[in-house]
């Protein structure tokens, strides 16, 4: 576990470019609850790799990156599971339907352009810190695809978060939204470097860490901006009575949560940043979309890799990608959509 994250480390170059950096098991569940009822003719489910292929081309096409990389899970650091046994234990297994889309989702991202990586052992968010660390140094932008709250802590003048959520773009802004430090000020009530104190009051019942009881979001933003920070709060011998009560009743338990939503900031990078600049394999990639019977998928994409002229040259990812009806789907039309694209 490394110290909290100075984005003042940032490097000389300030307009090295952008990285984007998304939370695989994020959208692969995301994917795959958005979009049911598609299948193969061999009856094969693929909703989660056509719902993963198109929100991670509209990514793409929304933020043009340099680099790009898709971050697994693989694994729980023993850190975590030392401190609090019971960590993450409450999880449902993966569904079998989904399960089955991993491995080809994974072998579909490189062909893409964008980098699959994981570390064994570790957590999607903690790798996803540590390249913004070594991104920032050298003065590449960070974009986070992804709805993990710890990460919220990274944000900063060159960190952000992309959204298409209808709550936070709004109308009129091209149908996704760069999250920045105001935006996490107006929701969680404090700076993004002080997101791991409130978490550390709070707990995260999606994780299955308890906070202290009767602290909410609301009451624990209230607390660090009455005091300045959680050191302040545990350190202090004159906080309003009934606050001292809560913190002192549950003072072993804030300490662990602060170190388990604490993120890893200098874990060993799978590949290099420099290693990671988006250059779609078109004739592997038109290849795998037809095996998957993504017709009008296919379709878009061979015209991308005619623009391209040279085969693995990354050609220009039109600004539009809207879903098209495709023949894979029951009855030639795609289900609902909601705000996976």
């Amino acid at each position: 576990m490394s110290q909290a994250f100075n984005e003042s480390s940032d490097g000389k170059n300030a307009s090295g470019g952008r990285i984007l950096l998304v939370d695989g098991h994020y959208y692969l569940y995301r994917s795959f609850f958005a979009i049911r009822g598609l299948t193969n003719s061999k009856g094969e489910p693929t909703n989660a790799i056509y719902g993963f292929v198109k929100a991670l081309r509209r990514m793409l096409s929304d933020l043009k990156p340099d680099y790009a990389a898709v971050v697994w899970d693989a694994g729980l650091p023993e850190r975590r599971t030392q401190l609090q046994p019971e960590y993450k234990q409450h999880r449902d297994e993966m569904p079998d339907d989904l399960e089955a889309q991993q491995e080809p989702i994974q072998r579909i991202v490189p062909l893409l352009g964008v980098a699959s990586v994981f570390l064994e052992n570790h957590e999607a968010d903690d790798l996803i810190a540590s390249y913004v660390v070594e991104a920032t140094r050298s003065g590449i932008e960070s974009v986070i695809a992804t709805n993990d709250k710890d990460i919220l802590q990274m944000v900063g003048n060159r960190v952000s978060i992309y959204s298409t959520a209808k709550a936070d773009v709004g109308e009129g802004n091209g149908g996704f939204k760069l999250l920045g430090v105001e935006d996490v000020r107006a929701k969680w009530g404090v700076d993004p470097a002080l997101i791991a104190d409130v978490l550390a009051l709070t707990g995260d019942s999606a994780d299955n860490i308890p906070g202290v009881p009767g602290v909410g979001g609301k009451t624990a933003a209230k607390w660090i901006n009455q005091y300045g920070s959680l050191d302040v709060i545990l350190a202090s011998q004159s906080l309003d009575p009934k606050i001292a009560e809560k913190v002192n009743a549950a003072r072993e338990l804030i300490l662990q949560n602060r170190q388990m939503v604490a993120l890893d900031l200098d874990l060993p990078l799978p590949e290099p940043v420099a290693s990671m600049k988006v250059r779609p394999r078109y004739p592997e990639l038109i290849e795998a979309l037809r095996d998957c019977e993504f017709r009008s998928l296919t379709a878009e994409v061979e015209r991308e890799a005619t623009l391209a002229k040279i085969p693995d040259h990354q050609a220009p990812i039109p600004d539009s990608l809207s879903p098209h009806p495709d023949a894979s789907f029951p009855n030639s039309q795609p289900p609902s959509q909601g705000e996976l694209f």
